[in-house]
């Protein structure tokens, strides 16, 4: 299921290569499949969407839209323990994002100049929430309490319907939960057009959030810049960096926890010890009979999993840092000396005791992460990711005549003379 590779020979390029390659990959006929879809909701707006609602999901849900009344009546058909698990997940990522709160601030001189900056939340947003097999109530609480947090305006939430004509109960909950406002049983690439333009029905948001299949991901591709997006988001991954301390049992329940996502996840363990290697592949094959999804969790191993043995700790940190993955285990004996030197990851996790999942669905920081190596230069959903800035500032006469010549100057260097007319006609110069 899974080789054991070395690092020395150029395995590690061909392994950052080959993930990069699945990452890029693109369906021509996905693309002009969900080009379609966009334009006719477009042009037809609830017509198009009711249709294509139809057409995917087999029947037409009555009423389309769903209130927090409805949302709070699905919470009486979950299980006691789950809501009890979403109370407290709630409140962790709540106290975390938090701290991200930023403030207005403006700046005086002594000659009458003033200047800021002002934060406030965005007027609307969107958040998909996938359906079916894939209903992650976890996503809900991720996508809704930062924009909840940050000062959003309306949280609206698209959903595919169930095959009883309602959303995913434990998805509902979540919703409640997290303060979503309205609620819309639709799903797909009609969803997310929807949400950009806006319909008779649905209204149009400042940006859209959140996980789907790749109609959804294409969707979203294809209307940033007329609507904001998270991300555009490649499948999941972990990397685990393991000395000769690491538990192979652990290790294995790891890679597969990530494995079982998708068949094109990636889980790949670098470590520094032979022994650790071969046990942690003895483990996946004694664990992996008992699990659910063992047959996709096979072919994401096969794929794209990956043992690689690396000289030293430090081979292996360069390693992730080329890598950039989306999730980041440290199983090592001392994990806080080596986090200052992890430059690229979404997201790390400290110690054996910190797996991967406390973070997707409890712990506090968001499981909305960069994938395929942009966490190079993307960051994890937060609530800066649903604020907008404006900066202002205000000058007197004689601060603005102080500042004339040097702003003429640069304006002048620049060819814009218009821009230049425009301080010299205050000082008396035009």
């Amino acid at each position: 299921m899974l080789k054991i590779l070395d690092a020395k020979g150029g395995t590690g390029r061909e392994l950052i290569s080959k993930l990069k390659e699945r990452a890029g990959k693109s369906n021509p006929q996905i693309e002009q499949s969900v080009a379609k879809i966009i334009a006719e909701v477009r042009s037809h707006g609830d017509k198009a969407v009711r249709e294509y609602t139809l057409k995917f999901d087999g029947s037409l849900p009555e009423p389309l839209e769903l209130g927090r009344k409805e949302m709070k009546a699905a919470v009486q058909s979950c299980n006691s323990s789950f809501l009890k698990a979403i109370d407290r997940a709630s409140k962790n990522i709540t106290e975390f994002h938090e701290r991200q709160r930023q403030q207005s601030w403006f700046t005086t001189s002594p000659d009458g100049v003033m200047m800021g900056q002002r934060v406030r939340g965005l007027a609307r947003v969107g958040i998909y929430v996938p359906g079916g097999t894939a209903a992650y109530p976890s996503s809900v609480l991720m996508n809704a309490i930062p924009a909840k947090i940050a000062g959003v305006g309306q949280i609206i939430m698209t959903t595919p319907p169930g095959k009883h004509g309602r959303p995913n109960p434990n998805i509902m909950a979540a919703a409640y939960a997290a303060g979503v406002d309205r609620v819309f049983q639709i799903g797909g690439a009609q969803a997310v057009a929807a949400l950009a333009f806006g319909t008779e029905t649905v209204p149009m948001v400042d940006k859209i959030v959140g996980p789907g299949n790749i109609y959804v991901a294409t969707a979203k591709k294809q209307l940033y810049g007329t609507v904001g997006i998270d991300m555009v988001a490649g499948p999941s991954e972990i990397l685990i960096l393991a000395d000769e301390t690491a538990n192979p049992v652990f290790l294995a329940a790891d890679l597969m926890s990530q494995a079982e996502h998708d068949v094109l996840a990636s889980a790949i363990l670098l470590t520094t010890s032979r022994d650790v290697a071969e046990k942690t592949i003895a483990e996946i094959s004694r664990q992996i009979q008992t699990l659910s999804r063992r047959e996709q969790i096979k072919q994401s191993l096969e794929n794209y999993g990956a043992v690689v043995l690396c000289g030293s700790l430090e081979d292996a940190v360069s390693f992730a840092n080329q890598l950039a993955p989306e999730h980041l285990e440290l199983c090592v004996s001392n994990p806080m000396e080596y986090l200052g030197s992890i430059d690229n990851a979404g997201s790390v996790f400290l110690g054996e005791y910190s797996p991967e999942p406390l973070g997707d669905y409890y712990a506090g920081p968001n499981h909305v992460l960069p994938t395929s190596g942009t966490a190079r230069f993307f960051s994890p959903l937060s609530v800066d990711s649903f604020i907008k800035k404006s900066s202002f500032l205000y000058y007197t006469k004689p601060a603005l005549k102080a500042a004339e010549d040097d702003i003429i100057a640069l304006a002048q260097a620049e060819g814009l003379t218009a821009h230049a007319n425009s301080i010299r006609v205050r000082g008396g110069n035009g």
